[in-house]
């Protein structure tokens, strides 16, 4: 069953407000669901060698003279554009970005709703895009407007970390810094690979969507883009190998037990919305899955989970620790 596109759904995961109830006792606290909500910068603050050309993902080639003024419209990208060290160069940003530094950035757009005239507002050298941004409307206003629009693919998995930075550094005229954070960000990833257990049986994972006020309850399949970050984590992406078709299909009894899952791995937001792990544990086939009658539930924040970008040896850490514990 084909829904609605990851980074759509990442986006609904911290667009809708009304998903509150109290979180179970068994949940993690902040603390213990991934990284601390601030990225890292490079050392220094680079200068950006301009004019330069470069080939965006919809198929244009734009140029660049100017990224004095830089909107992000995704998490993602703006997590990437800070880690850089142009943070000071972003005017806005998108309702993912959540970390500390940008906290204080207007917010122009909800991934799917982008507000073509609060960005024009903002008079940008440049609008950075994923190929999910949208209205096509919206982006097209603002490119008639003469705002160099670059468009990047989506994250899919742990290889598009390499390449987003890349690409990014490239488009900005920092590629010396982009080499340093891919390298730096290659190390740390492979830091915390060298300390997964070795064990023959390697821990089944479901990655549930949930969002209980909208009443959306999803479980990973074989394209959701969990499965890059799961197997990294030693584990093996319970939804993939049950061979669940798709980038998500609801949770039903059926589907819980050919998943068979040892940990269920969902989005702090979801838990909290679905009223802790008591609440996960009354979704169809759950409780009666190995994960769920052992509670077994591994947490990692909405905003930092699939971004794949500087962060993600921390969500990667985070998710050895928790699906692991006990090993």
């Amino acid at each position: 069953m084909r829904l609605r596109p990851l980074a759509g759904l990442l986006v609904l995961a911290l667009a809708l407000t009304g998903c509150g109830g109290a979180s179970d006792a068994a949940t993690p606290a902040p603390s213990d669901t991934g990284p601390a909500d601030r990225v890292e910068p490079l050392d220094g603050v680079p200068e950006p060698e301009l004019p330069v050309t470069v080939a965006s993902a919809d198929g244009t080639s734009v140029t660049l003279t100017s990224v004095d003024a830089i909107v992000p419209l995704s998490g993602s990208l703006s997590e990437i554009v800070f880690t850089l060290g142009l943070g000071g160069r972003v005017v806005a940003r998108d309702i993912t970005a959540t970390f500390e530094q940008a906290a204080d950035l207007p917010v122009v757009t909800r991934g799917h709703d982008v507000s073509a005239e609060g960005v024009l507002s903002l008079r940008p050298g440049v609008v950075l895009a994923e190929k999910s941004s949208g209205p096509a409307e919206a982006i097209a206003q603002i490119r008639s407007a003469g705002i160099p629009v670059v468009v990047f693919e989506g994250a899919t998995g742990l290889s598009s970390v390499d390449k987003r930075i890349a690409d990014v550094a490239a488009a900005l005229g920092v590629p010396e810094a982009g080499e340093r954070l891919r390298a730096r960000t290659a190390e740390r990833i492979a830091a915390v690979q060298a300390t997964i257990p070795v064990s023959p049986d390697r821990p089944r994972v479901a990655f549930l969507y949930v969002r209980g006020s909208a009443s959306v309850y999803l479980i990973g399949a074989t394209d959701s883009g969990a499965a890059g970050l799961i197997e990294a984590a030693g584990a093996i992406d319970a939804g993939k190998e049950a061979g669940l078709e798709g980038d998500f299909v609801p949770i039903t009894s059926e589907a819980m037990a050919a998943a068979a899952p040892d940990v269920i791995l969902v989005m702090t937001k979801g838990l909290e919305s679905v009223d802790g792990v008591d609440g996960l544990l009354a979704l169809p086939g759950v409780a009666q899955t190995p994960a769920g009658m052992d509670r077994r539930v591994a947490v990692i924040d909405d905003g930092v989970l699939l971004n794949y970008g500087p962060r993600t040896d921390q969500v990667l850490a985070s998710l050895v620790a928790q699906i692991h514990a006990g090993a």
